[in-house]
């Protein structure tokens, strides 16, 4: 009896095992990547968008560590975009803004920057240097110095750079925008995605506005 008891257990690991390695079986949902319920969010035609900024100098230095973005002005913006419909659908990414809306009424657009210019605005916060009493001007330019390609590394892997959301899921990563040192413009921010379309077909979408400021909780 004890050996048969032992034999059932075994067989039944077995498939309980089998069963986890199935191609079917769903792997535990990564909880790092999962957006926070306090975001603001734009919603339609299947694509939703949501933006997390990191302006608490706390909280980027705990997610960046050596990259100082706040100090050096540079506010970074975590965004998801989370694709529930059965098509792929594309982003361009490379007209992606911020835009900051004044008191009285004006606005601002800002691109985002490339993580290497973010890099180098960090390592030289008071800009390209070059020899005294030179008559020829500075050729440094970003990316090309050790102490910029040092911080570029630790912003590089954080960064959105994929721009095609497949169908059921969700990707998501940093843009970088300059706001010149003035972190509480975040909260009167939105992010502005005007470029998404549907694959095949080139479908294009609506435009999405994410605000910045934090949906208060109950």
């Amino acid at each position: 009896m004890i050996r048969s008891s032992a034999l059932a257990a075994a067989v039944l690991l077995m498939c309980v095992g089998a069963f986890a390695q199935s191609p079917g079986a769903k792997p535990p949902a990564d909880a790092s990547s999962q957006p926070s319920p306090s975001l603001a969010h734009d919603t339609h035609e299947g694509m939703t968008i949501l933006a997390d900024a990191y302006d608490e100098p706390g909280r980027a230095k705990e997610k960046f560590g050596k990259a100082d973005l706040i100090g050096a002005g540079i506010l970074p913006v975590e965004v998801f975009l989370r694709n529930e419909s059965d098509h792929p659908i594309r982003i361009d990414l490379n007209t992606v803004q911020l835009v900051v809306h004044f008191r009285n009424g004006d606005h601002q657009e800002i691109d985002s920057m490339r993580p290497s210019d973010a890099a180098y605005k960090i390592a030289h916060p008071q800009g390209p240097s070059g020899p005294k009493n030179s008559r020829i001007p500075s050729l440094s330019l970003p990316g090309g110095d050790k102490k910029s390609a040092k911080i570029e590394d630790i912003l590089q892997p954080l960064a959105l750079d994929a721009d095609v959301v497949p169908p059921m899921a969700t990707i998501h990563g940093f843009l970088y925008f300059d706001l010149s040192r003035d972190m509480s413009l975040a909260a009167a921010s939105v992010l502005y995605v005007p470029d998404a379309a549907v694959i095949p077909g080139n479908k294009p979408l609506m435009f999405f506005e994410v605000p910045l400021a934090k949906i208060p909780q109950d």
